[in-house]
């Protein structure tokens, strides 16, 4: 039971240092669990990430966003990087963008599967900020790079140090916000992560144009540097590992050393940790129906915005773009992104009805989004691939327009079952979510590798038209979902425990 905390037992009476203790679990806001074993959070205590000020959580989600934000858009901006970069250090095509965009983000497919657990059994701040720092210096070792080793070295651990704003984001906002905030914090992060996909691209080639490809890297330093000496000013957001430090506050002043916290991610040794935690993610992935399906979709959605740094630049540029210009039409993607506020206004709608007629709120009852961009996906892709040379024609505004399409049903993809795993596995969020990371991190790393190749020697009309069929199969899995979610939840023990330490130690009223 060391993966999924400690077993729930009946009601004890109190032993007398239990009765000693009381005061100063009163003073604190705690409480002993029902078997009097532990010690866990009471209700509405203020220290817990949930009950936080407003402000508080404004500071600490909006400084983490903007760091994925940006990270997010130094992994794209790599695209542009290379091509500048190749003639410099002689390299052929395929060889450049492996190294400075492949190579990051197989960095952070390996950073994705170590540092989630490790924020679930240590605490989110410290990784926060020594990640971010690092970043900032690798950064600067790729801006400042003399040789090919130097740049391999720096982007290989700036992207391994990234996973920790992309994988780890989704278990601090779970653990500051209960479902019904969380629909619009996931939202927010979804499309800011996503439009620093899209901006990436443009971000580059214009600091490129007016200085050179090193100033890409060298501004990320600077930028990271920044951020660093904020994220000292955030607090520790994991419920357990606040809950540990409170319990070791009253250990000291109480004098008795047997009190333990709630803490369903302790682990009792190193090799338990890396038995059980490290492996969590991929143990996750395989045995996991919804973590399967999530990843292998949002992987796809997000891969594709890899695969377009290098595919769409050649399309506009033989439409009359400008090297310069041909990345513009990523501000389509981004448009699209923003389109995905309707979708949670009637997310909040629904949400608001089930509350008031009195019925539990699902993770299902979410699956709008998703129900919505898969189809919409399916159209764009096959919209875009054929009103594009060379089989197409026709003005660019409409090509353009379905890259609006697309950036809309990408955001769903990401938002809506970046929420769907949050509130199906809740204090495994970030453990699940390492899993999407796995995999999305492997295929973005591929797509842009075969980007070129593909598109040459298919041309344009065909390759997209395999983009579009495969979406056209992801159609098939919201309504699988919406009918047989809440079944395939009910058979894993990763949700159910998860659902029932949260009904132990949970601190709202509002549910999930």
């Amino acid at each position: 039971m060391g993966v999924l905390g400690p077993p729930v037992s009946r009601q004890l009476p109190p032993t007398e240092d239990q009765t000693d203790v009381q005061p100063f679990l009163d003073a604190c806001g705690l409480e002993y669990t029902p078997d009097r074993q532990f010690i866990r959070w009471s209700f509405s205590n203020k220290k817990h990430p949930r009950n936080w000020p407003a402000s508080r959580k404004i500071y600490d989600t909006g400084l983490i966003i903007f760091l994925d934000l940006f990270t997010t858009s130094v992994s794209t901006a790599g695209s542009a990087a290379a091509d500048h970069a190749r003639g410099e250090f002689g390299l052929n095509k395929t060889l450049a963008v492996f190294l400075f965009v492949s190579l990051s983000l197989i960095g952070q497919m390996i950073g994705g599967i170590i540092f989630p657990a490790c924020s679930e059994a240590f605490g989110r701040k410290k990784l926060y900020v020594v990640s971010t720092g690092l970043y900032s210096i690798f950064c600067l070792l790729v801006g400042m790079a003399p040789s090919i080793a130097a740049v391999a070295i720096g982007r290989f651990f700036s992207g391994f140090l990234s996973a920790i704003p992309a994988v780890v984001v989704a278990g601090s906002i779970e653990d500051m916000f209960n479902a019904k905030d969380r629909v619009w914090l996931i939202f927010l992060w979804a499309v800011v992560a996503n439009m620093g996909l899209a901006l990436g691209p443009i971000m580059s080639i214009y600091i490129i144009a007016r200085l050179s490809w090193r100033w890409v890297f060298r501004i990320s330093a600077i930028v990271t540097a920044v951020i660093t000496l904020l994220l000292f000013g955030i607090r520790e957001s994991r419920p357990s590992s606040v809950l540990e430090t409170e319990v070791a506050k009253i250990r000291r002043e109480s004098g008795i050393m047997t009190l333990k916290a709630l803490n369903p991610d302790h682990t009792p040794d190193l090799i338990t940790f890396v038995r059980l935690s490290l492996f969590r993610p991929i143990h996750l992935f395989f045995t996991e129906p919804i973590v399967f399906l999530v990843a292998t979709m949002s992987a796809v959605a997000f891969a594709l915005i890899y695969l377009f740094t290098e595919a769409l630049p050649p399309i506009y540029m033989s439409l009359g773009f400008s090297t310069t210009s041909s990345y513009l039409p990523f501000i389509a993607i981004c448009i699209g992104l923003l389109f995905g506020l309707l979708t949670r206004i009637q997310d909040h709608r629904i949400i608001l009805r089930y509350q008031e007629q009195g019925i539990p709120l699902e993770p299902e009852h979410k699956l709008l989004g998703f129900t919505i961009g898969a189809p919409i996906l399916a159209v764009g892709l096959w919209w875009f691939a054929w009103t594009i040379p060379p089989a197409v024609h026709v003005h660019w505004l409409i090509s353009t327009a379905a890259l609006i399409l697309i950036g809309y049903a990408v955001n769903e993809f990401d938002s809506v079952l970046a929420g769907y795993l949050a509130d199906s596995y809740l204090g495994y969020a970030a453990s699940g979510f390492a899993a999407v990371q796995l995999l999305r991190s492997s295929m973005s790393a591929a797509f842009p590798l075969f980007a070129t190749e593909m598109f040459d020697a298919l041309g344009a009309n065909v390759a997209s038209s395999i983009l579009a069929a495969l979406a056209t199969v992801f159609c098939i899995i919201p309504p699988l979902f919406s009918r047989h979610g809440r079944r395939i939840r009910g058979v894993s023990k990763f949700a159910k425990r998860s659902l029932q330490v949260y009904q132990e130690n949970g601190v709202d009223k509002h549910g999930l």
